[in-house]
């Protein structure tokens, strides 16, 4: 079935999910890991790199306590994170007004990048240094860009800064 040109394209995320380890108690300050450094190794290895290279974001996410689960202060309202969601979609879509192909950050092509994706020299030094130290791909590279892009749009930053290209750097690196 042909997808109507004016129906909106939606991007769904690729969610994976795995263990640390084989035990799955790696990093867990409670519980110990009973693998050696080698079994940690060896697990991991088993998810290829040009597969965690298309993963845009990795997020550790710890058990949750008892107290965090009980506790009465509130947290931010979904309202005000939809709110804020809202917000960098529709700034992404009048971003790319002109472009029938390109609706959200994610999609942005390489000469998108080059125009919407500009670092101030310390991001431009920040991204040097993880492509450097952390061998990251150009695949990588991209999407670190993307990212970065998506997390000013959320920030309300019109400029993208070193700050968001450090958290997007963050994203990539949970499986280093």
């Amino acid at each position: 079935m042909a997808r109507d040109s004016n129906e909106p394209h939606v991007v769904l995320p690729c969610k994976k999910a795995t263990h640390p380890c084989p035990c799955g108690y790696f990093g867990d300050l409670k519980r110990e890991c009973r693998c050696s450094p080698n079994q940690v190794q060896k697990y991991r290895q088993r998810i290829s790199g040009p597969l965690l290279d298309r993963i845009d974001i990795h997020v550790e996410v710890p058990a949750v306590h008892y107290k965090d689960i009980s506790s009465k202060a509130a947290g931010e309202a979904s309202s005000e994170i939809g709110a804020r969601v809202g917000k960098a979609r529709e700034i992404q879509q009048q971003r790319f007004r002109g472009n029938a192909r390109t609706s959200c950050n994610a999609r942005m092509t390489p000469r998108l990048l080059k125009t919407h994706c500009v670092l101030d020299e310390a991001g431009a030094d920040l991204i040097k240094m993880a492509m450097t130290e952390l061998n990251f791909s150009a695949r990588a590279y991209d999407r670190i860009l993307k990212v970065a892009r998506t997390i000013a749009d959320l920030a309300g930053q019109e400029n993208i800064q070193a700050m968001h290209v450090g958290e997007a750097i963050q994203y990539r690196t949970l499986w280093m």
